[in-house]
């Protein structure tokens, strides 16, 4: 069924743990192992397992002037965009620039490069404080930087809504189109770690501390998870309105049918147990969409490991579902959470599913909680027939984003 201002997805750029392209990371994905290793840049703190995006120079990629005065996280980002951009053979020359928009997803103030800066600044020496110290460092710059490198000058903006902020920037930017603002958004997340991030995450008792065996510290939904394992990564979707996508002879890949957003008006860091906040995104989705819950036949759950947040999401997907939900998978299990780029990430390789009309495998899951039990993908992919699937985020401060995905 086509509905008025359709949303398609006609390019896609990743950079995972697990590749950076779809092809090679799909492949990766439906061996349903984790990538989790000992992190050299971790050496010396309490968790120092991550997953990390193999292979990737920035110099090489960039040029060293470009390299030096960005962050990791924007050198995720940017290189995601340009692959994005090729995917959909976009050229931009070609079209109005100023209908063409960024919308990025970061969940946090990038904390590779501040130690350095803050030292000199304890040490009573500002004037040796980095000129690239703050715009090298803060969200909006990998929205602004995209724009520069693809010459969008539409609406360009980051949004934040911590490990949602991905899937939230694709619903904003869904929106935009939507609203007539452009023809075109880029839209995305990008994200990546520091030495603060993991100290800050292990203080809150967030990651699994298995750090002698990394393969298995990540296991969503499992009886014996016990925290997540930090990731990195970017991913950017082009969408673009249908009439737009058809008229320059662009290839639909997917289309994007709804998006809920909620807060649980709970806790800062904790889901609500009860899954409410989370429950009403599903289904503002899903309505948004024009479904019922019974037309889904994947769900790329947020499933990060943490033992709250599994259990709310799990009872979520019970209740919309009615006991019965459709086939699960937990990419985290495999490459990490990426914490703002993950909602995109997800977003991106349930594009792939929808296409290959496959679900990949969940790592690491052995025995599910009593009463909370999902029909969730272990082993190996399981092939399917589905024309609808959903994408779940939720972060702290209570913050809920969920897309609905469809077969172009």
């Amino acid at each position: 069924m086509r509905r008025r201002g359709e949303v398609v997805v006609t390019g896609l750029g990743l950079l995972t743990p697990a590749g950076s392209d779809p092809a090679s990371i799909w492949k990766t994905l439906t061996k349903g192992q984790s990538l989790a290793r000992k992190d050299p840049a971790l050496e010396g703190l309490p968790v120092d397992i991550a997953c990390s995006v193999p292979d990737f120079d920035p110099s090489a990629e960039f040029g060293p002037r470009l390299a030096n005065r960005l962050d990791r996280f924007a050198h995720l980002g940017l290189a995601a965009a340009r692959r994005a951009v090729a995917d959909a053979k976009l050229d931009v020359s070609q079209g109005p620039p100023q209908r063409i928009g960024v919308v990025l997803g970061v969940g946090s103030n990038s904390l590779r490069t501040y130690t350095r800066e803050f030292v000199l600044l304890d040490q009573g020496r500002p004037g040796a404080v980095s000129p690239l110290a703050l715009p090298r460092s803060i969200p909006s710059m990998i929205a602004g930087q995209i724009a520069i490198d693809v010459g969008a000058r539409g609406p360009n903006f980051t949004v934040s809504s911590a490990c949602a902020s991905g899937t939230t920037a694709l619903g904003v930017a869904r929106d935009i189109l939507r609203g007539g603002a452009c023809d075109v958004v880029l839209a995305g997340g990008a994200e990546a770690g520091s030495r603060m991030t993991s100290a800050c995450f292990t203080q809150m008792r967030a990651l699994s501390t298995r750090t002698g065996q990394p393969q298995l510290a990540c296991r969503p939904f499992d009886c014996e998870r016990d925290g997540f394992v930090l990731g990195e990564g970017a991913a950017v979707l082009v969408l673009e309105r249908l009439a737009h996508a058809r008229k320059r002879g662009a290839r639909p890949r997917a289309v994007l049918r709804g998006y809920g957003a909620s807060a649980d008006a709970y806790h800062p860091v904790a889901p609500d147990p009860g899954g409410a906040g989370a429950e009403q995104a599903v289904r503002q989705a899903l309505d948004d969409a024009g479904c019922k819950p019974g037309d889904i036949g994947h769900v790329s759950a947020h499933g990060t490991s943490t033992r709250l947040g599994d259990a709310a999401e799990a009872l979520v997907l019970l209740k919309v579902f009615n006991g019965i939900p459709p086939a699960v998978t937990a990419g985290k299990s495999i490459i990490g959470h990426a914490l703002g780029a993950a909602g995109a990430i997800e977003a991106a390789l349930t594009v792939v599913a929808l296409e290959r009309q496959e679900v990949p495998p969940t790592a690491n899951l052995t025995r599910q909680e009593p009463g909370r039990e999902l029909d969730i993908v272990t082993g190996r992919p399981r092939q399917a027939t589905f024309e609808l699937a959903i994408s779940t985020s939720f972060g702290f401060g209570g913050q809920n984003a969920v897309l609905v995905l469809g077969v172009a």
